[in-house]
């Protein structure tokens, strides 16, 4: 009798937790529910290991909500009969509260114990002390904290940052973006894995007027970089409440997250009515789905640690003499990007900004074993908390063998100006230096002193074999002052007489790197690194991507590489707290084009390309009418902490 009476209780809560495994907080009926902690059963205790490459599928027996009173989501251990939060219990099962009680299962007190349990003895102290504080109290406290963080939110939303919405950008242009995966230095661009429209994730309600933070489930609609396009359950296809938000955002969850933390989910105000039993709609609609891992804001956490610290000291291009690196001291870093001070400016003004894995940087002592030019600090000794950054810490390059037929100094070749990064010129190499490191001048247009030479490593891939641009339809910048056009490299070489550099020696690896013509993205403008911009992919090369910054002229585009460091998905500013530039309203163009015109002559003496300048340059560029030119890197536009390239020319 007694044994037909616990086969007929363990069915009865087996049927409620399937009845309850999308269960939720309407407001009305949850308490009434029956609440009591049930011993964990086999089937409340499978769980399914998400593959790497795919995301978890919800079950409509995985995961059990949480109710206000606590209880659902809880678990019993099986050993000493504590009860407590199941996502807090040891191993993957959740059986037990701790290693000790797994162990001791198997150990001859077992049976004491469950007989214990059966007589309705009390748990161990152990297991007072793990469960000190009720969980009902943890969830008040916790929905008055929630509370408090919403009136504040509230407080400072009514002041708008940026008038700037990717969202809105996307939706009114029907614009795409490339994927998180084509940016591999980017958070989650190497384990993004299968998210996409579909995937169901549990997210804040914003459409209910409870006090307190409530959450409600919803699918993505369209993917954009890392933000989404999100619509609640069960408003069909009805798009009035859609809303845009980052994914790797704090508030976004896999489903069942809800239930392990002690969250209600409460359907959203506007379609309340629609369905009496909102446990069984969301059992139909849920089961099958795909989620996010549930280990997702982990890997966003971890994705986001950066080995570079402030006070490490690098060695960097000298944005003055590009021919030569520099001490530096990293002072910030954000989303990746170092903001560098030369380790001599005393008021922390000359700084330049890159990325971490930049080619620009290397670790101390770098220039001096392949033998490139390097300046020498006037700073004797190094200042009180800076050191050296680990040499494992800098981007690898690929090893080469320089043993048998290599390049040689007077070759020529093509390659990215980097005064000018929507050219590619003609080019000579002028050192052959150690480890594969090539030292470039572009034709018709070198300081006499060769300070303007750059460094590429021999498997750059911004250097290219003479004839690429012919081959891929490019316009190939001649020489400074070349006559002699349409430009010909046969006769050129003939003129100069030179040689080609062999074709094999250069990098023909291509990706398969995912982008497309028309992605939107966030770019940096290489020519004022510490802008990134709303930018999109014009044109694609094999690996060579032609970027495009939104609402400027075609002549600041620049040629970049697809597994550039400067590259980021949409969302990314957002994300990493960054300052993202949004395209120039039509006015700021119409200006800069009438003034870049005007002074495009006198300024192409001193350097190539132009600099888009934020609404305050602007303003101060129009208003001063005079021309300029820049010395050792000195100038009005520099001492805004830009990192410009700026050259001395001789006459």
């Amino acid at each position: 009798m007694e044994n037909t009476k616990e086969l007929t209780e363990h069915s009865s809560q087996v049927e409620r937790k399937r009845r309850d495994s999308f269960g939720m907080f309407d407001g009305y009926d949850s308490c009434s529910e029956d609440t009591s902690s049930s011993s964990s059963s086999d089937e409340s205790e499978e769980e399914v290991a998400p593959l790497p490459s795919s995301l978890p599928i919800i079950k409509n027996n995985g995961q059990v909500y949480t109710y206000p009173d606590g209880k659902s989501g809880m678990a019993t251990c099986e050993m000493c009969g504590m009860v407590g939060v199941r996502d807090a219990f040891y191993s993957k099962t959740k059986r037990f509260c701790s290693v000790s009680c797994s162990r001791s299962y198997s150990s001859n007190s077992k049976k004491a114990s469950i007989l214990a349990r059966l007589q309705g003895k009390p748990p161990t102290k152990k297991a007072k002390v793990l469960q000190k504080q009720p969980l009902v109290a943890k969830l008040a406290a916790y929905a008055q904290y929630q509370a408090t963080l919403q009136n504040q939110a509230k407080t400072k939303a009514a002041v708008p940052v940026e008038g700037f919405s990717w969202g809105n950008y996307i939706n009114s242009n029907s614009f795409t973006a490339a994927p998180v995966t084509c940016f591999k230095h980017a958070p989650m661009g190497t384990c993004w894995g299968d998210i996409a429209e579909g995937v169901r994730v549990e997210v804040p309600n914003t459409d209910c007027s409870l006090p307190t933070k409530v959450f409600w489930i919803a699918g993505i609609v369209k993917l954009a970089g890392y933000n989404a396009l999100l619509r609640y359950e069960g408003f069909e296809n009805d798009s009035s409440l859609d809303f845009w938000c980052n994914i790797c955002g704090s508030d976004i969850h896999p489903v069942g997250w809800c239930a392990t933390s002690g969250k209600p989910l409460v359907p959203p105000r506007t379609i309340q009515h629609k369905y009496t039993n909102w446990k069984a709609f969301l059992v139909k609609r849920l089961t099958g789905a795909k989620t996010l891992p549930p280990d997702f804001s982990q890997k966003v956490s971890e994705s986001m640690q950066y080995p570079f610290k402030t006070s490490m000291r690098v060695e960097v291009v000298d944005k003055t003499h590009l021919c030569r690196t520099r001490v530096a001291v990293v002072e910030s870093v954000i989303g990746g990007r170092l903001r560098l001070v030369y380790e001599e400016s005393e008021d922390k003004t000359d700084d330049f900004w890159c990325h971490m894995y930049s080619p620009l940087i290397h670790h101390i002592g770098w220039s001096r074993s392949i033998g490139h030019r390097f300046k020498r600090s006037d700073i004797t000794k190094k200042q009180d908390g800076h050191f050296d950054a680990p040499p494992h810490l800098f981007m690898k390059v690929k090893e080469v063998d320089a043993a048998g037929e290599w390049f040689k100094e007077g070759m020529k070749l093509e390659a990215i100006d980097p005064l000018n990064l929507s050219a590619i010129c003609v080019a000579t190499i002028r050192k052959v230096l150690a480890d594969g490191y090539l030292m470039i001048g572009i034709d018709g247009s070198e300081a006499a002193d060769g300070s303007d030479w750059f460094c590429y490593h021999a498997t750059s891939p911004s250097i290219f074999p003479v004839g690429f641009c012919e081959i891929n339809m490019i316009e190939l910048t001649p020489p400074r002052g070349y006559a002699k056009l349409p430009f010909k490299w046969f006769d050129y070489l003939r003129e100069t007489d030179s040689i080609a550099a062999p074709v094999k020696l250069f990098n023909k690896e291509v990706p398969n790197h995912g982008f497309h013509v028309g992605m939107k993205l966030e770019a940096v403008d290489l020519m004022e690194p510490r802008l990134v911009c709303v930018a999109t992919v014009t044109r694609i090369i094999h690996r060579l991507l032609r970027i495009h910054f939104d609402g400027w002229e075609d002549e600041y585009d620049q040629w970049v590489d697809c597994e550039s460091p400067d590259l980021y998905p949409v969302g990314w500013c957002q994300l990493t707290g960054y300052q993202l530039q949004p395209p120039a309203p039509q006015s700021s163009r119409d200006s800069q084009s009438s003034s870049s015109k005007q002074k495009k002559k006198a300024k192409s003496q001193q350097y190539k390309g132009h600099k888009k300048m934020t609404s305050l340059q602007l303003k101060e560029e129009l208003l001063d009418g005079e021309e300029y030119s820049f010395l050792q890197g000195t100038s009005d536009q520099e001492s805004n902490g830009s990192a410009s390239y700026y050259i001395k020319q001789e006459p």
